[in-house]
């Protein structure tokens, strides 16, 4: 019952609330744990194995270490009074979900884009990418918005919530601990999970394991966009001819799930620091990539969140 309702107010206020201006966020916490580990691990450790050997710390601590506080935390919390632990709890759980900051993130692109200002879209599109931005065309924008928007409704929404659900049905944990822990992991691999250097040995373990825990979630989704879709066959045979050709186990396959569906194709020459990069075409280009499609796209995200919570919340009831 617990579970059910802390479920329920987190996903509600990450919908109409997001993450509070100013407030201080367990990623940053996390970041910073990161960051000073990765200093003090690159300027001690030489060589390949050394670094290997600080990154499978790096993973195992933060992981299994922001899960355990955050049971922690919570146990602490309700032992001062049970709707203290419960509050407590369900803001945690709010601030492992991104639905509301990633169509918010989308927005504050799109916004100068269709006014006009292409300059503005380009630097604001730079916090949210990694790719240089600096001489992207409006096509190649709404371009690397769709992959921001496709790639992160899986890492960053739908497998939060998958462990938040099956951590839900672990009454000794709850689901947040698992969210937080898996979060965690999603972190690790956005700072340090690089093949380039400085952190090719040091993030290797971080990347390996985040594509584990992502790969169960990702196909989760896959499978829900495609019944949501209403043409589960078509989108499923677009996905298992494109999805492999990318690097990535899991982001490969959740943007072809979405250009399957709009009838988009994404991918193509990407520039880091001045190095091309070509990344594999996913979809067929039917359609131009427009505004509508990116408002498409998120839309299409939020049916799954709810989709998922309310198949588990009336099971979680039922337990």
């Amino acid at each position: 019952m617990t579970s059910a309702v802390v479920l329920t107010i987190a996903a509600t206020l990450d919908y109409l609330i997001g993450d509070p201006w100013g407030w201080l966020h367990p990623v940053q916490v996390m970041g910073w744990v990161i960051s000073r580990f990765s200093k003090f691990a690159l300027t001690y450790c030489h060589n390949s194995l050394t670094q290997r050997l600080a990154g499978i710390a790096l993973g195992i601590i933060l992981i299994i270490g922001s899960g355990f506080i955050g049971y922690l935390l919570i146990q602490s919390a309700r032992l001062v009074h049970p709707f203290l632990g419960v509050t407590l709890e369900i803001i945690l759980l709010a601030s492992c979900f991104a639905l509301r900051s990633l169509r918010l993130a989308a927005q504050t692109v799109l916004q100068p884009l269709t006014a006009g200002h292409l300059l503005d879209a380009r630097s604001t599109l730079s916090n949210y990418v990694g790719r240089d931005t600096e001489n992207l065309s409006e096509p190649e924008i709404l371009r690397a918005v769709l992959e921001t928007v496709t790639e992160n409704a899986t890492d960053g929404v739908m497998a939060p919530l998958f462990y938040a659900i099956l951590g839900a049905f672990i009454p000794v944990i709850g689901p947040t601990p698992l969210a937080l822990a898996y979060k965690a992991s999603s972190t690790l691999d956005s700072m340090v999970g690089y093949r380039e250097k400085p952190y090719t040995y040091l993030g290797w373990f971080s990347a390996r394991l985040e594509d584990c825990l992502t790969w169960i979630p990702c196909r989760l989704t896959v499978i829900t966009l495609a019944l949501l879709s209403g043409k589960p066959l078509h989108v499923w045979r677009i996905c298992r001819r494109d999805a492999d050709a990318d690097n990535s186990p899991n982001s490969g396959w959740s943007e072809c799930a979405y250009a399957a569906i709009l009838g988009v194709q994404v991918g193509g020459t990407n520039w880091y620091r001045g190095v091309a990069k070509q990344k594999p075409l996913l979809g067929n280009a039917t359609n131009p990539i427009t505004p509508t499609c990116i408002d498409q796209a998120l839309l299409l995200t939020r049916y799954c969140f709810f989709l998922w919570l309310g198949i588990a919340i009336p099971l979680l009831l039922l337990a």
